[in-house]
């Protein structure tokens, strides 16, 4: 999969950039808040529904602007797609070929995408929400069929906490039944979705971080011991009864998928308190590059590789790594650094370079 060219207007503090990237390695250098991070997002969104950075529209609609405008030729597996999204305040407009498309499942696999952003790495440390968000994320991205059942567990809980905020609780017994049905769906699809990752996730962590550690990937959903989706939800079932006096006090549903976490381990202890910044960093982009494979596997061609913030998120040793293991690939990749880093520029043959300040481009050449 390659993007061989790309337009941005109106997007964030990008006014007007067009830009024909190169097949293998693009370097985008320039100091902090000029724009780097606002071009990858820009490729990002092309061919996902929401963005890595925020859920908030209008945040990326340039400052007195009413609509920014993203569009990019993608080349995949021999087609070309053109790719144009419109972004307003109220919403967004998505048209492949010229003509509107109107569900996710349409812009599906049309540009798969990997980013590795400073936030990434932040997920170690933060609460369960950021990893789950992740986790569904991912999922989605290699599993049409996933968006649609957990947008159906959303519903449907959102539904059995308003019944759980009223007097007249009639109904309850059977949208928590539903909720059971659909959830044990949600964390079947999680469950396979983790093995398989977790299978990827060690012999990338070693080409990146050099060491012997273990790497692991875990998901226990709370309750739940089955793999099975009919014992799943009888397990949460069991769950949602033994939560009851709890959901009812407090108003809303206190256990299910909306509540998993997913674990990361280093020689089997949890990477959080135990792992240094080094090796949770190696960990988290030895995720990335697990997603790689399995987008890889699914649609039989290597996604874009966004890397963002190279200079501060990885050491001299790990970014050396890093670049001669993808200098074996066939991947585009697209990175930002702070400064025109001779040790990227080494590792990476072929590489186009364009300078960022104040969300302008200049192509320096390759």
């Amino acid at each position: 999969m390659r993007l061989s060219s790309v337009a941005v207007a109106d997007f964030r503090n990008v006014r007007s950039v067009h830009i024909e990237p190169g097949e293998r390695f693009n370097l985008l250098h320039g100091l902090n808040g000029q724009g780097k991070t606002n071009l990858l997002e820009a490729i990002y969104l092309l061919g996902s529904p929401r963005s890595f950075r925020t859920s908030r529209l209008p945040e990326l609609v340039r400052h007195g602007e009413r609509q920014a405008q993203i569009q990019g030729t993608v080349d995949s597996g021999g087609v070309e797609n053109s790719l144009r999204l419109v972004i307003e305040a109220a919403g967004r407009k998505v048209e492949i070929d010229g003509k509107a498309v109107h569900k996710a499942s349409e812009l599906h696999g049309k540009l798969n995408a990997v980013v590795f952003s400073p936030d990434d790495t932040g997920m170690v440390r933060m609460g369960p929400e950021s990893r789950r968000r992740y986790l569904d994320r991912t999922v989605y991205m290699g599993d049409i069929g996933y968006l649609h059942c957990w947008h159906s567990y959303q519903r449907i809980l959102k539904q059995r906490n308003h019944l759980l905020k009223t007097p007249d609780r009639t109904g309850l017994d059977i949208w928590t039944e539903r909720l059971a049905e659909t959830g044990a769906e949600v964390i079947e699809r999680r469950l396979r979705f983790v093995a398989v990752l977790d299978g990827k996730l060690q012999k990338y962590y070693a080409t990146i971080a050099g060491g012997a550690e273990t790497s692991r990937l875990s998901y226990h959903p709370d309750g739940v011991r089955s793999t099975d989706r009919e014992q799943i939800r009888g397990e949460l079932l069991e769950l949602f009864d033994r939560q009851l006096r709890s959901d009812e006090r407090y108003g809303t549903t206190t256990a299910g998928p909306h509540r998993d976490d997913l674990t990361f381990l280093l020689d089997d202890r949890p990477l959080k308190p135990f792992g240094s910044q080094g090796q949770q960093k190696s960990f988290v982009l030895a995720l990335k590059m697990a997603e790689m494979d399995n987008l890889h596997d699914t649609f039989g061609e290597a996604p874009l590789l966004l890397l963002d913030d190279m200079s501060s998120e990885l050491d001299a040793r790990r970014n050396q790594n890093l670049m001669e293991f993808l200098t074996t690939r066939e991947i585009q990749v697209f990175i930002t650094t702070t400064e025109r880093s001779p040790a990227l520029l080494a590792a990476a043959p072929h590489c186009a370079v364009f300078h960022v300040e104040d969300g302008n481009l200049t192509f320096e050449g390759s």
